[in-house]
């Protein structure tokens, strides 16, 4: 081996070992992203490959081998199940087992029993299909941002290419025993392409990472916790700034005698309910409907492209449905019901805060009207 080899593979050791760190660090900041520590742990086995496989250049032998092709596998295996990770949220172990379980399974044995030249053939085979796995689970999830997944994707495939590439030029030598660690150009070719990818794929991946975060960050700042439906401001940002027409409409809900229940149940009891009609509302409307929780019992949903006849059947379908819904709590089942209000804009456009308002002025008359019931504003349409 060439001491230019030895550098770069000590340069692909040292890359691994400062992105372990980052993601680490990263994973600390963010413990929600599991994925970083689980990523950060595949990196933590490649750069163990690296220093025994130095330690192989010099000293041949069964043990290091097995070595070396264990922390290789194990790496690339555990990076596979931190992109399914990443992807899916679920539990990285499946794949990283199933992906360890076959690889060394079929490596190992050979490099046992001192066909080092085959072993290593397998184990850049199965590196190559790990990887190409890897940059499969990207792409599966491109739709997440897809320039930053479509670039990963390529960068994992081309590291994926240049050890399938290593495999081919073993299997062609035909040699079954080296005595010594792989040396040819295909080698040097993928470490090369490695340090390249590693660098590229660490920048891609923060930047998703990032990307992410800062959705997530917006997501929370505008979903209610409690119910997961949007809150005031979310919808505000929504429909604040633009004209309610004359087909567009405005609902508002209130519970019925919330305070009580808070009082004779308790506030988990309350929460309890809250959630409950939450999910009715969510379950009447349309796809393009949108509903929130305005603070406190007081929810709100807007219809488009709507007559007043569907959104009184819609606020009607709500209020009976809740009405009919015996609520379980620890302190014992309680049965809540909900009033509404709704009001329309106009054909030349009303403020949005007009159009509730005139809504929040039918909702009180319902309360006024005996509560559980559905009260249209007047004329059906805000003044």
């Amino acid at each position: 081996m060439s001491l230019d080899y030895t550098s770069l593979l000590l340069a692909v050791g040292f890359s691994a070992a400062c992105l372990s760190l980052t993601l680490f660090g990263m994973w600390l900041t963010a413990r929600s992203e599991k994925f970083l520590l689980t990523w950060a742990i595949s990196l933590v086995f490649v750069v163990g490959d690296i220093f025994v496989y130095d330690a192989y250049i010099d000293m041949p032998g069964r043990l290091l081998g097995i070595a070396t092709l264990a922390f290789l596998l194990l790496g690339f295996s555990t990076m596979l199940g931190a992109a399914y990770q990443f992807r899916t949220g679920g539990s990285p172990v499946p794949r990283t087992v199933l992906g360890s379980a076959i690889s060394l399974a079929v490596t190992l044995p050979p490099m046992a029993l001192g066909y080092d030249g085959l072993g290593f053939m397998f184990e850049n085979a199965f590196a190559a299909l790990l990887l190409f796995a890897t940059a499969v689970e990207y792409w599966k999830g491109r739709d997440e941002a897809p320039a930053l997944t479509i670039g990963i994707t390529a960068l994992y495939s081309a590291t994926a290419a240049s050890f399938a590439l290593c495999a081919m030029v073993l299997a062609l030598d035909g040699k079954l025993v080296l005595g010594h660690a792989p040396s040819n150009w295909a080698e040097e070719l993928s470490l090369i392409i490695v340090i390249a990818s590693m660098t590229g794929i660490g920048a891609l991946s923060l930047a998703l990472n990032q990307g992410r975060l800062a959705r997530h960050h917006r997501h929370n700042a505008l979903t209610d916790p409690l119910t997961g439906l949007l809150n005031r401001r979310a919808l505000f940002d929504l429909h604040g700034d633009a004209p309610v027409g004359a087909f567009t409409a405005v609902v508002v809900f209130d519970l019925d005698n919330f305070k009580a229940i808070n009082d004779e149940f308790g506030h988990a009891a309350g929460d309890e309910v809250l959630r409950v009609f939450a999910r009715e509302l969510a379950s009447n409307r349309r796809p393009a409907d949108v509903a929130a929780r305005m603070g406190g019992e007081e929810f709100a949903l807007v219809l488009k492209r709507t007559l007043p006849e569907t959104v009184e059947a819609t606020a009607e379908a709500i209020r009976a449905a809740f009405a009919a819904h015996r609520i379980e709590t620890e302190t014992g089942s309680l049965i809540c019901t909900v009033s509404a209000g709704f009001a329309f804009g106009t054909k030349e456009g009303l403020g949005f805060d007009k159009v509730l308002n005139a809504a929040d002025k039918a909702l009180y008359d319902a309360k006024r009207g005996g509560r559980n019931r559905v009260t249209a504003s007047p004329f059906r349409r805000a003044s």
